[in-house]
């Protein structure tokens, strides 16, 4: 093997390793990047099962602390409540908040057949949220 041909495939071993490196950092860059684990189908408000929509702005920390109580009940919750989000960025998002005056962290509370029945906004922790859910169920049985 010349040398030359040596110096070729060292810098292809160091243009490899350069692009797994790359490819490492942009894996772990995107696995980190924040999601929702919750349906943004408003549609699904009024389909016969009571729902709790989130607005949230992914910008801003009161949402997602909401979104962090939203985790604690959903186990408990998610059989008789859709739990939805309504992403303030997006134009369907800003819709809702217009529509029913939903600002970041405001939780708007609907009627198994899509009434408003009843607004949170930023509630000050998971207690508060949980009151509101059984008030919501306590309603659907009327």
């Amino acid at each position: 093997m010349t040398n030359v041909q040596h110096q070729g495939i060292s810098r292809m071993r160091k243009w490899l390793i350069y692009m797994a490196i790359i490819g490492g950092v942009l894996a772990l860059v995107w696995s980190q990047l924040p999601r929702s684990p919750y349906s943004t189908d408003l549609a699904r408000i009024g389909q016969g099962q009571p729902a709790l929509v989130l607005a949230y702005d992914i910008q801003s920390m009161g949402g997602m602390a909401v979104m962090g109580m939203m985790d604690d009940l959903r186990g408990e919750y998610a059989e008789r409540i859709a739990f939805l989000v309504a992403p303030l960025g997006a134009p369907h998002g800003q819709a809702f908040g217009n529509r029913f005056g939903a600002t970041n962290g405001s939780v708007v509370l609907f009627s198994a057949k899509g009434t408003a029945v009843n607004t949170v906004h930023l509630p000050a922790n998971t207690a508060e949220l949980q009151k509101a859910l059984e008030s919501l169920l306590a309603r659907s049985h009327e």
